[in-house]
């Protein structure tokens, strides 16, 4: 492509203005005593005590215990700050200082506790789904007129159940993976060049139109 191929044009994008990732481990979640009394479901039924009710099904240790996030409960999105972004002064590993902003990020969602059987057939489930949150704060270039979006990348559920003589608990740990972006529409100024389509290499009889876009004012906009 030769220099004189070549025009000024204003275009109109989306910027990102930052962009981090973060690894969340939510804090453990427990269900005990009366907590766990009536949590499961287990064939159509109701079950008060899900350990007696395993032990008597067969050996507690041919039964697996997993845990399924709902995708299309999370929510991830900005928390409004009454005041806005506080502005905050940051020391970079070269020793400049520059202001950016504290945005602060919820995250919430669901999650779904199963029990399968030696051969992966669920035989109880939770009766209703277990909510998690949490609010993340970052320190982003987050002026004011950026828009903050948020994405939960990756999603990880465990679940472990302890039916001892001491214990009837269950725990629930979820990993999330949070990729926060801060983004604003901007009108740029490039270089560049009209595209039109590549020449087809094999085709019949010829009947669209060439492609025809509207004529530029390169003299007057973008401004010298």
């Amino acid at each position: 492509m030769s220099h004189r191929d070549k025009e000024k044009v204003c275009i109109k994008t989306r910027k990102v203005f930052d962009w981090v990732t973060r690894q969340v481990d939510l804090p453990v979640i427990s269900k005990s005593d009366d907590h766990l009394k009536d949590f499961f479901k287990c064939d159509g039924s109701t079950i008060d005590d899900i350990c007696k009710f395993l032990d008597e099904q067969n050996d507690p240790e041919d039964f697996t215990v997993v845990c399924k996030i709902d995708e299309e409960s999370i929510i991830c999105q900005e928390i409004i700050q009454p005041d806005g972004r506080l502005n905050v002064t940051v020391t970079l590993p070269n020793g400049d200082e520059v202001k950016l902003q504290k945005v602060k990020v919820l995250v919430k969602g669901q999650a779904n506790v199963a029990i399968l059987d030696e051969n992966d057939k669920v035989i109880c489930r939770s009766k209703k789904p277990i909510t998690f949150v949490t609010a993340q704060t970052f320190i982003l270039c987050a002026p004011d007129g950026t828009d903050v979006e948020c994405e939960v990348t990756f999603s990880e559920c465990d679940a472990s159940l302890i039916c001892t003589n001491d214990f009837k608990q269950l725990d629930i740990s979820i990993t999330l993976c949070l990729d926060v972006q801060v983004e604003a529409d901007v009108k740029l100024e490039v270089e560049a060049r009209i595209c039109k389509p590549r020449e087809e290499d094999i085709r019949g009889v010829d009947i669209c139109p060439d492609q025809k876009f509207p004529p530029q004012c390169p003299e007057v906009f973008p401004a010298r």
